[in-house]
């Protein structure tokens, strides 16, 4: 409970913040609210380390595992191993200290297909460097190498996040002095899996290493992110703003990739403050006055900032959006790279804060229609079925791959949020939670910062790479076809509790305000109408939100 209460003492210092209205933005502005979160998470993870959970040994296995009635059964009859699903099995486990990291965590990752023999590459970051492995056409995880840190090992050696570029690996650091390392993924071609490489990445001249750069005077980042379509990438939240990099204030630095052994600075944003994670592509979508500019869609800790970048010495913000309910703004993507009309974007603290639509724990995803760049608009919500905590997602034609902390990689049907932008037919159809330990808490898991750190969705063969704060690598893939979300009215006790013949007409009324805004209060919603409250209990929201579509309104 020690991570809890510290959890707890911050979500009070937040709320005390925040009643002191003018500090309030600058505390998230100027980095501290990141400093205090990583705070909480440092001390959740070395009280793990402490009860020796980092250093749980699990055996590693290689063989399809079927998702049969809810339930992937990896090791029959062996606690511990029994993971929740639907519509995903699992393919391969790889231990954390196989992958190249014993008694330590795991963080970020990414992956890379040879276009020339369809092989399928993953670099997985850890505490002690960045583990490299392949996908075998079975699904088996196959350890190829590990590239070590570039600095001296300490706290900041938890965090690594990784985007590719061609086939190189990008990898940043929170630790101080790292860096971000450029790795060319090619050298595993060669390898022999019975004698993985160490390679070396602590020399900026090694021959291992294809370029290597400082971001910062602290040498650390939060994050980076390759360009989809241009030969750049950016690094951001280079530390405290008001300790760090005397210029961008830990906002957005660009570097040029063009060529990659030597990248080169060429601009940076620090408009903002403080930018957490950063989708950055050319424009293409309803607001003419934009097509074809390269912009920046910012997540940065309290608000959707959009960002001109099509002059990287000279960058500007476009607009600067906050929402009801944000805690900590994390991470999101756009909808459709070539009509750019919709975000999705998670909050990373909302669910333990309580805040906003997130008060009851389940966690909620935020839906912006960006018609107007200069005028973003949230239109609605969706949320998971699974207490937890969300984190980084990614968009793939239908769907979004969500990585939940606490109950593993979900999956979720978007496709009606062109024509419903509220997020009312969006639903769950595809799961696979391999964090068993909280599964029996009430609303089915934690809201705590263990479990699923990342995931990568994008290989042809389908296989998606799930990557663990402790236990290790998974390779799942869909069992099939994913089902599509039902816009049928399916009478439950909330809905039939709420069209009630001595309850209808004041649910009509009720329904046809709370309809109206995105902007939902759990405690509110239960002193105004207490008996569809109770009806429709756990995901109160979620359940209320279904039924009034399906009643008419007064």
């Amino acid at each position: 409970m020690a991570n809890m209460l510290g959890l707890l003492d911050l979500c009070e210092e937040l709320e005390a913040v925040a009643a002191k209205d003018q500090h309030f933005w600058a505390f998230y502005d100027s980095g501290l609210a990141m400093d205090q979160i990583m705070t909480a998470k440092l001390a959740h993870w070395e009280m793990e380390e402490e009860m020796g959970i980092m250093a749980a040994e699990f055996p590693a296995w290689h063989k399809r595992v079927r998702c049969s009635n809810g339930i992937a059964d990896a090791l029959p009859g062996v606690p511990g191993h029994q993971f929740k699903c639907r519509n995903m099995d699992l393919y391969s486990f790889i231990p954390m200290a196989d992958l190249g990291c014993p008694n330590a965590m795991g963080s970020g990752s990414w992956g890379w297909t040879d276009e020339e023999s369809g092989r399928e590459f993953v670099a997985a970051g850890c505490y002690y460097g960045t583990s490299f492995l392949e996908i075998l056409p079975t699904g088996q995880l196959v350890k190829l190498g590990f590239l070590t840190s570039y600095a001296a090992l300490g706290s900041g050696s938890r965090w690594k996040e990784l985007r590719g570029y061609k086939n190189y690996m990008v990898i940043g650091s929170e630790l101080n002095d790292h860096g971000v390392q450029i790795f060319d993924m090619k050298k595993l071609l060669t390898v022999d899996p019975a004698s993985p490489v160490t390679f070396d990445g602590t020399n900026s001249t090694s021959s291992d290493l294809t370029s290597h750069i400082q971001p910062s005077v602290f040498g650390r980042s939060h994050n980076v992110h390759v360009h989809n379509s241009l030969p750049y990438f950016v690094t951001v939240g280079m530390g405290p703003r008001l300790q760090g990099e005397p210029t961008c204030w830990s906002g957005i630095i660009f570097w040029d990739i063009t060529d990659i052994e030597n990248p080169k600075r060429v601009g940076c944003a620090g408009e903002d403050g403080y930018v957490h994670d950063i989708q950055c592509l050319i424009y293409k979508g309803p607001d003419t006055k934009y097509v074809g500019t390269d912009v920046c869609y910012g997540y940065n800790e309290d608000t959707l900032t959009i960002y001109n970048v099509t002059d990287k010495a000279a960058a500007t913000i476009i607009s600067r959006t906050s929402y009801t309910g944000a805690s900590y703004t994390h991470q999101g993507e756009v909808l459709d790279k070539e009509w750019q009309q919709y975000i999705i974007l998670d909050d990373e603290t909302d669910e333990v804060n309580s805040r906003g639509p997130a008060a009851d724990k389940y966690p909620v995803t935020y839906v912006w229609d960006i018609s107007s760049l200069e005028a973003p608009k949230q239109t609605g919500i969706y949320k998971g079925t699974t207490t937890t905590i969300d984190h980084n997602q990614y968009v793939i034609g239908d769907y979004v791959y969500q990585s939940n902390y606490g109950s593993g990689l979900r999956v979720y049907d978007i496709s009606s949020i062109p024509e419903n932008s509220k997020g009312d037919d969006v639903c769950e159809v595809a799961y696979i939670d391999i964090l068993p330990e909280d599964d029996g808490l009430p609303g089915g898991g934690n809201v705590t910062y263990s479990g699923t750190w990342s995931h990568y969705p994008y290989f042809k063969s389908g296989f998606i790479f799930v990557h663990t704060i402790e236990r290790g690598a998974f390779v799942a893939k869909p069992s099939g076809a994913y089902p599509k979300c039902k816009k049928s009215c399916n009478a439950d006790n909330c809905l039939r509790g709420m069209r009630s013949a001595d309850k209808l007409e004041e649910s009509k009324a009720f329904c046809g305000e709370f309809t109206k805004t995105v902007n939902v209060n759990v405690t509110a919603l239960a002193s105004t109408v207490p008996y569809a409250a109770n009806a429709c209990s756990g995901n109160v929201i979620s359940r209320v939100s279904s039924a009034c579509a399906c009643l008419p309104t007064a």
